[in-house]
């Protein structure tokens, strides 16, 4: 990535899940839910996908420009898969992997779209806003489905949605990308608003249920 750009080093890597949790609770605290992101011409999608029955991690990013959503450039990472599989802790697992990818790339994008959960997670801390923390970027979470959470109907209109509760707190929102096509969960990852968040996963939707973004690193990370 451009010169002298890092992640920052916010705690380690090698720890046990239980230790993991902790960090997810410490890291909370440092989220920004209100938009903090200049202009946006850069946006990259982030997925992981995983080789060698799961021995290695294979992350992607994929960097399009905005808005017209051409493909810029595009940046992979292998590394030895090193922590386990654990429902609510994917990001230790693939982040390092992500990182790598980041740092690869010949500028910093403006805006990250990852394919996951940001804040719509048990402890809000999904791969969205745990990446977001970690490269200081505005991120956003756009999962496939739901981790946490209930909401009521979505209607069946383009660009409508519900939101995302858990415990009485917004903390997502359930989005119909296409008409009468099933919704996608969106939440801010970090340095994003949830109406800044639709508002970006709309404009990066084309015909498609998913973000072109996503589209995309998708198919960076698993080989397609």
């Amino acid at each position: 990535m451009s010169p002298g750009w890092l992640p920052r080093t916010l705690h380690r890597w090698d720890v046990p899940p239980r230790e993991a949790i902790a960090i997810q609770q410490r890291l909370r605290r440092m989220l920004e839910l209100e938009d903090r992101l200049g202009p946006v011409r850069r946006v990259a999608g982030v997925d992981v996908g995983f080789e060698d029955h799961g021995q290695v991690t294979r992350a992607a990013v994929a960097v399009l420009a905005f808005p017209s959503l051409e493909p810029i450039e595009d940046a992979l990472a292998r590394q030895p898969t090193r922590f386990p599989y654990v429902p609510g802790l994917l990001s230790f697992r693939e982040i390092p992997a992500v990182l790598e990818a980041l740092e690869r790339l010949s500028a910093p994008p403006d805006l990250l779209l990852c394919d996951g959960q940001g804040y719509a997670h048990p402890r809000r801390m999904g791969i969205a806003s745990h990446l977001g923390l970690l490269a200081d970027l505005p991120s956003i979470g756009v999962a496939k489905s739901r981790l946490t959470g209930t909401h009521g109907t979505v209607p069946a209109g383009r660009g409508e949605w519900a939101p995302l509760v858990d415990r009485g707190e917004t903390i997502g929102a359930v989005l119909r990308t296409r008409e009468r096509v099933r919704p996608v969960f969106v939440s801010p990852g970090h340095r994003v608003s949830l109406p800044t968040a639709i508002d970006y996963v709309m404009r990066c939707t084309t015909r498609y249920r998913l973000p072109e973004t996503t589209r995309r690193a998708d198919r960076l990370a698993s080989g397609r």
